[in-house]
């Protein structure tokens, strides 16, 4: 226990950036959801799609570890606001563009603005946590679910309806996310003049193979977690219209009960790691699904709404667990670490909606939904994950630490 724990948790902070995630994935899911209106204003080729996916992603997950890296050495408080400020300035090329060349440049700069505010975002959930890291990320991290799930249904009712210039409307979410991020840059450099309340960087007594093996088991979870939600929800409805002959309404409303698992499950995964250890966390959350996921493509359609919802949140309440634990085995990296694992995640996402759509059109999609349900059996790695002993570290390494 470091000693942070004895500090106030600043639940005002971590609502505020709680929102500002709420509106930042938002507006990031809108950018899927806009395909359809680009492919046809401007006659866009499969390919140029993929381009653009290419460099909305990009950005957005490969750009996170090299920001966190860089302020990791030299905090910025108000680059969160300057990330947003990208995103605002991304919707509204996207908005009144009139060339493929200048849609490319909207979707990186789109991207740009998530990739500055992730890796800062989990580094501010941190700071303000009292200690209560997991409970932290949790509540940073249910505000992303909560928006992921709102761009689509405004997609549906505002850009699709009215077309392209109404993605400006968009541009005043970014503008409302300034403020607030403005706000917890405002707060974030006063805990800077104030080292005493900051958290003591601390340390551990692992050796650095131990801490790379950890580190690659770490990865290995990441990537059963996120490749098998991206086979829920990218093709949940799908799946359940061909197997169970169900229209797309119901699909939909299946496809919700789903993702409010999912929100749950984030919102309790930390503080429940919190209070019983981060690895039983990650052990029961991953490993234990498996025979939910092994049984989900043998039941009846009642049944699977059970499943699913049990999958949702037994998943989802890995991630927070996973970046605590990550985040300890790196101490004073928080930003480098934060920005690794959630531009993974984003990146996995990615991959793994076009490896299995390939898959679902070569085999179908009920042999993709088989195969997929042995990927939680990679739980099986969190055996080798050691338990962290955290130590507050010595003077002389807080100074150098401290980020």
């Amino acid at each position: 226990m470091t000693a942070q724990s004895s500090a106030k948790t600043s639940f005002r902070v971590l609502l505020s950036i709680s929102f500002a995630h709420f509106l930042n994935d938002t507006m990031q899911s809108l950018m899927l959801a806009i395909y359809p209106l680009f492919k046809s204003d401007f006659q866009l080729s499969f390919a140029q799609i993929g381009l653009i996916t290419l460099a909305f992603q990009c950005t957005a997950s490969l750009l996170q570890p090299v920001v966190g890296y860089y302020t990791d050495r030299n905090p910025k408080p108000f680059s969160l606001a300057f990330g947003m400020g990208c995103t605002l300035c991304g919707l509204l090329l996207l908005a009144f563009a009139t060339q493929f060349e200048v849609v490319l440049l909207a979707a990186a700069l789109v991207g740009s603005g998530s990739s500055v505010f992730h890796p800062e975002s989990a580094r501010v959930a941190r700071m303000a946590s009292g200690g209560r890291h997991g409970l932290a990320q949790s509540i940073f991290q249910v505000g992303g679910n909560a928006g992921t799930a709102t761009g689509p249904l405004l997609a549906a009712w505002i850009v699709l309806p009215y077309g392209q210039r109404s993605i400006a409307v968009f541009s005043l979410i970014a503008l409302v996310a300034m403020v607030v991020l403005t706000g917890v840059g405002m707060w974030y450099r006063q805990q800077q003049k104030q080292p005493k309340k900051v958290a003591p960087a601390v340390a551990h007594e692992l050796p650095k193979r131990r801490v790379m093996l950890t580190l690659g088991v770490l990865l290995s979870l990441i990537f059963s977690k996120f490749f098998y939600v991206a086979s829920i929800h990218s093709y949940l409805m799908f799946y359940l219209m061909h197997q169970y002959g169900i229209d797309t309404q119901t699909a939909q409303y299946h496809l919700f009960y789903f993702l409010f698992a999912v929100a749950a499950g984030t919102l309790l995964g930390g503080p429940i790691g919190d209070r019983i250890g981060r690895k039983r966390v990650i052990w029961i959350s991953i490993l234990g699904v498996a025979p939910f996921t092994l049984a989900l493509p043998y039941v009846g359609l009642d049944a699977s709404v059970v499943l699913t919802m049990i999958i949702g949140f037994m998943l989802s309440s890995a991630f927070p667990a996973i970046l605590v634990y990550a985040q300890e085995l790196f101490p004073g990296r928080i930003g480098t670490v934060s920005g690794l694992f959630f531009g993974l995640a984003f990146g996995l996402a990615g991959i793994g909606a076009a490896v299995l759509g390939q898959l679902a059109d070569a085999w179908g999609i009920v042999a993709v939904y088989r195969l997929c349900a042995f990927l939680p059996l990679l739980g099986l790695l969190a055996v080798f994950l050691p338990d962290i002993r955290l130590r507050v570290a010595p003077a002389p390494v807080l100074a150098a630490a401290r980020a």
